[in-house]
């Protein structure tokens, strides 16, 4: 019989510093076998040059690299995790497996048939809080119910944090892994191939001048800490221990990210349905040739287009112009927030479930403490706002200013009172 060990599953925390479950891992006295599994469900709908694939398999190369010196590498398997879980229990005397938790409900269904599985078969399942601050009711109304309005929520999660911060953890036990060696699948094995579209790194320099920058898409103003925290390179405990201090504007977006991981938490319902469902009678024009325009950055409106060039040329957008591309799609075209939603999931390096469904709904009007209905951004405003030397749109439209630029596709007037018209009867019937 091989020899015993525990599992530790990397999932949304591709890192071995300030790792909750890693370290309860390592602290077990079972030699630990590190694992990553390449969901063979999750991979076949993803483009062959995704680029979130390419950053996952540079972070599992560089962690390998780490791993070196302890005589181990992670065991990475292209297949469903219940099929990948019955190869190690064949190769490997599975004792445990943990792994930190996931709230989509997709990874909750996930965990439970993996759970009960380990049941089945004498393995323990230790599942660990480790991607957020504070989750499920550990931050909740006085009744115990959620909170669906984030200033009380972000007022009661500073109260807790302050009372008991929670720091990164240390002090982890690497000689502990299993003696091993495995060898990592190249991109072309997972029926992949390299991106052009490279993840940035994190910037924390912007921290302290946060507040005033950014709003400026021109301005590198923006951590681009977004996918490194979405696929966990970096421990949020870390983070907010370095930022903390320097400027509430920055923390207030971290907290907004666990705000709506527990609103997807709670109301699940919110992935295929408007949160507020008293919206659910807006006849919605769903143009599919108007919706193309959109996604190519050819609607007219400088904000917009260069907003979704950026988009498709980098994976990311500047967080101001998110909002107002969104808004522009819901409330000028009136086309379904699920649209826009599904577009930026595909195309996103930071793709998170929770923020991306949050963030839709609440420029579409239909979400919890969302923009009231009748708040509809004015693009060229916008942009003479926040980007008046036109440095941003002249950087994405090449043609800006010439005659092969698109007129506006719709006139900012006509479609802002087509939208509260729309609106209006459809909270009525």
């Amino acid at each position: 019989m091989s020899k015993q060990c525990a599992i530790f599953w990397f999932r949304r925390d591709l890192r071995l510093t300030d790792n909750v479950g890693l370290k309860a891992a390592l602290d077990s006295n079972i030699p630990v076998l590190p694992v990553f599994i390449f969901d063979s469900k999750i991979l076949e709908e993803l483009p062959k040059d995704d680029a979130r694939v390419s950053f996952i398999h540079k972070i599992l190369t560089r962690i390998n690299s780490l791993l070196e010196p302890y005589n181990t590498s992670l065991k990475v398997i292209h297949a469903t995790p219940q099929q990948a879980f019955k190869q190690l229990q064949t190769a490997y005397n599975v004792k445990a497996i943990y792994t930190n938790r996931d709230y989509e409900p997709y990874a909750l269904e996930r965990d439970a048939q993996i759970a009960t599985w380990a049941k089945e078969n004498d393995i323990d399942f230790l599942d660990f809080k480790d991607q957020v601050i504070f989750e499920k009711l550990e931050v909740v109304k006085k009744d115990g119910n959620p909170y669906t309005v984030y200033t009380p929520f972000k007022n009661t999660w500073l109260a807790k944090f302050n009372q008991a911060p929670i720091d990164p953890v240390k002090d982890l036990q690497y000689s502990n892994f299993l003696v091993q060696t495995s060898k990592l699948p190249s991109l072309t094995q997972l029926g992949f191939e390299p991106s052009s579209i490279k993840v940035p790194a994190i910037n924390l320099e912007v921290v302290g001048s946060y507040a005033d920058t950014r709003n400026f898409p021109a301005q590198d103003g923006t951590s681009h800490i977004g996918p490194h925290l979405r696929f966990g390179t970096v421990g949020i405990r870390s983070i907010v221990k370095k930022v903390k201090h320097k400027e509430g504007t920055y923390l207030s977006e971290l907290i907004w990210r666990e705000f709506f991981m527990q609103i997807l938490y709670h109301y699940p319902k919110v992935v295929s349905n408007n949160f507020r469902s008293k919206y659910d009678g807006i006849d919605w024009r769903n143009n599919k040739e108007e919706f193309s325009l959109w996604c190519q950055g050819n609607t007219g409106y400088p904000m917009v287009d260069a907003g979704m060039r950026e988009l498709n040329q980098t994976g990311y957008m500047h967080n101001r112009v998110r909002m107002v591309v969104a808004s522009f799609l819901c409330k000028h075209l009136l086309i379904d927030w699920q649209w826009g939603e599904a577009y930026f999931a595909e195309k996103l390096l930071d793709y998170d479930l929770s923020a991306n469904n949050g963030n839709w709904q609440w420029a579409a009007g239909t979400g919890c403490d969302a923009a009231p209905y009748f708040r509809i951004f004015n693009p060229t405003s916008q942009l003479e706002k926040f980007d008046k030397q036109e440095a941003y749109i002249k950087k994405w439209i090449p043609e800006y200013g010439t005659e092969k630029y698109a007129t506006p596709m719709v006139d900012h007037k006509m479609a802002r009172q087509r939208a509260l018209d729309a609106y209006k009867k459809g909270i009525e019937n």
